[in-house]
């Protein structure tokens, strides 16, 4: 019987899963059983963080905006000002709130000062 050499279609997808690998230490980057389960691994953990790291910097705003307000006015905190901001209908979103934070203070004060009114 005469030898029959395989195609070239296995071992392109086993290239391209290795080129994904390169990074990955030990057997997760040399075994192809091993390569493939870590390939799904971290495409897992990339898809699950992304949705993560939308949530820590929407925590992160929010830390930020309470302490600075709280430093002004003691009995004032981000859950009054965003209770107001909201009865007022201004529609700032957390991330700006927490930029003018942090550039700018004194406005921070002054646009709390007019919602409270």
């Amino acid at each position: 019987m005469t030898r029959i050499k395989r195609g070239y279609i296995a071992r392109r997808r086993r290239t391209k899963i290795r080129l994904f690998a390169s990074s990955f230490r030990g057997a997760h980057s040399r075994l192809t059983r091993t390569m493939t389960q870590q390939r799904i691994r971290a495409l897992v953990s990339a898809h699950r963080d992304r949705g993560r790291r939308k949530r820590d910097f929407r925590r992160l705003w929010i830390t930020r905006i309470n302490a600075i307000i709280r430093e002004n006015e003691g009995f004032y905190s981000y859950n009054r000002l965003i209770h107001n901001l909201y009865k007022k209908q201004l529609l700032l979103n957390r991330k700006i709130l927490a930029q003018i934070a942090l550039l700018n203070r004194s406005y921070l004060y002054t646009i709390s000062n007019e919602v409270i009114k």
